[in-house]
């Protein structure tokens, strides 16, 4: 495929309230199949005046885009849009998950970044994933035991709560979702692709059967409606009554009742006593531009600002992009700042991490002295010192009153553990296997980690979950982020590095192939479209390179005095941008 194609058209849905002066444009992307775009220069951003969501799911863009378009701000948006994929893009899009939302707010002069990530139930154990003393995959992946306390509820009601525009109450945003659950949407793009992939995961549990099969028990197919009445029964109870309509009463019961039948330990307590938690973002400078990005528990901000601190002492300009002397650096900088992660970072609650060390330029300037310019450092010798899912998606959200926000949510893998908890319509998580089992021991992405991030009590899984925000002169000119598991950051970094480094447009960016190191293994894993030749230079090098990388999404917003320029992802078929 040589070039994306857009399709610019008016969105009329039966929930439009108010006439709108102007009509959102929308453009969605077609799909790579995993790889990156043969010609990424050929990618085009759509361009909006007032305001741009970007998405891994068009309808959900869609709701988002009416709520700019009728006068609410990024934040309200963002809201809508997160409650919507919660119906119409179930492998990631969730009730059932939780996740980070980073804001910029103009009208309160703020950076600010929301954790609603999944907690341990208080009936965790520290070896609660362990069988005869060694890590048991199958516990914290395909078992009960593996959900934790959902969050998104709570965070995504946080956010409009403290940094919606006021125009409209959590009923409002809502209504969409509530629509899209009762009424139905129809099967396409990337759901058609993944509901048959998955099928045998889902009907695992009888009662996610009878609402994500057809009714002779099937694989859902392209062109299939797809409707979720106890879903909407959920929604409306979270409108009715806020936050308390999903963590008390009712719904509540019901999904402790579920999950504990199904082996799991949440009780209705671990719900009633969830609470997200507002945190001062993770802050950093590269060539002049100010990155503001998710805190811990999420390792995305610090392993993202030390990875460009490291590659802030190159001139990258003087490589090509995509050249190997250019992926080489890049390369080497992730192998040191994930090490890092993997020593160092977990819960704050309950664990004392060097995080202003980690981001500090001399730290940087250490680190870089040990890079080689000509040969791959072994994974052994990038350790400073001794001692997430494909199923997750990321939006962006910007609005001509110069806020932004950049949020990524998650199930941990595609349809988190399979369970819908039975009359909720909630599709639930498997995020504790994001916890080190035991230490040194490994998660489901490979990542490695020690005593930082072992299970406890009420404490959050380490994350690689990176909703960034790049700033110039205090406004916002770069709002990205991506699923991925653990090559979220690196997916991150690179669509940094292409527009501020490498000037390329934005749809280029995102389109361009992408490699990804984290450490352990010492392997890079490269996505489909770089040259042989350019591979074989790295090889050269000392690098042992993996196919295939796995899947990102970066769902990115540029935005300059022409407007804003949004980038949906070519990887996924429907993501979409959606402007006005």
């Amino acid at each position: 495929m040589s070039s994306m194609t857009f399709l610019h058209r008016t969105i009329v849905t039966a929930w439009t309230i108010a006439a709108l002066s102007f009509a959102p444009i929308a453009a969605s992307a077609q799909d790579m199949r995993g790889g990156a775009l043969r010609d990424p220069a050929s990618a085009k951003a759509v361009v909006a005046r007032h305001g741009m969501v970007v998405a891994q799911e068009k309808l959900a863009a869609e709701v988002g885009a009416k709520f700019l378009a009728r006068g609410g701000n990024a934040v309200d948006a963002a809201v809508a849009t997160g409650f919507a994929m919660a119906v119409t893009y179930p492998r990631a899009g969730n009730l059932g998950g939780g996740g980070f939302m980073v804001i910029h707010s103009t009208a309160k002069n703020e950076d600010v970044a929301i954790d609603y990530r999944e907690t341990a139930p208080q009936a965790a154990t520290q070896d609660m994933f362990l069988t005869d003393g060694k890590p048991d995959a199958d516990k914290s992946r395909k078992s009960a035991l593996g959900i934790g306390v959902p969050g998104t509820v709570a965070g995504l009601a946080l956010a409009l709560d403290k940094y919606g525009s006021g125009k409209f109450t959590l009923r409002d945003v809502l209504q969409p979702a509530i629509e899209l659950a009762r009424d139905g949407f129809i099967i396409a793009d990337d759901n058609a692709d993944t509901f048959p992939q998955w099928h045998a995961w889902l009907s695992r549990w009888p009662s996610t059967q009878k609402v994500l099969a057809r009714p002779d028990g099937s694989a859902l197919q392209d062109g299939d409606r797809l409707r979720q009445p106890d879903l909407a029964m959920t929604l409306q109870a979270i409108a009715d009554k806020g936050t308390d309509g999903f963590y008390r009463g009712e719904v509540a019961d019901k999904l402790a009742r579920s999950i504990r039948e199904a082996g799991g330990l949440i009780t209705t307590d671990d719900l009633a006593n969830y609470q997200a938690v507002l945190r001062k973002p993770v802050r950093g400078s590269y060539r002049g531009y100010d990155i503001v990005a998710m805190p811990l528990p999420s390792s995305g901000g610090v392993v993202l600002i030390e990875t460009l601190n490291i590659l802030e002492g190159f001139a990258m300009q003087d490589y090509a992009q995509g050249s190997a002397p250019s992926l080489h650096l890049l390369i080497e900088a992730m192998k040191r700042a994930y090490a890092d992660r993997a020593r160092y970072l977990g819960d704050p609650a309950f664990s004392d991490a060097p995080t202003a060390k980690l981001l500090s330029k001399d730290y940087a300037a250490t680190l870089r002295k040990g890079i080689d310019l000509t040969r791959a450092t072994p994974a052994a010798d990038a350790v400073s010192q001794p001692r997430e899912g494909e199923n997750t998606t990321h939006y962006s959200v910007a609005d001509d009153q110069g806020n932004a926000v950049s949020n990524t949510y998650t199930l941990n893998f595609s349809y988190g553990v399979g369970l819908i908890a039975d009359g909720t319509g909630v599709l639930l998580n498997n995020e504790l296997d994001d916890f080190t089992a035991a230490p040194g021991a490994s998660n489901a992405y490979g990542l490695v980690g020690f005593a930082a991030n072992l299970p406890a009590p009420g404490k959050r899984p380490l994350s690689s979950m990176s909703p960034t925000i790049v700033l110039q002169d205090g406004k916002p000119v770069l709002v990205t982020g991506s699923p991925g598991g653990s090559r979220i950051i690196s997916a991150t970094l690179q669509v940094i590095v292409d527009v501020l480094d490498y000037r390329m447009n934005v749809a280029a960016a995102v389109a361009a192939p992408r490699l990804h190191h984290q450490w352990m293994p010492d392997e890079v894993r490269v996505e489909t479209g770089f040259p042989d030749a350019t591979l074989d230079a790295l090889r050269a090098m000392g690098h042992r390179i993996a196919v295939p990388l796995g899947q990102t999404s970066t769902n990115t917003i540029f935005i300059d005095a022409a407007g804003f320029h949004g980038a949906p992802d070519p990887r996924t078929r429907g993501a979409t941008a959606a402007g006005n």
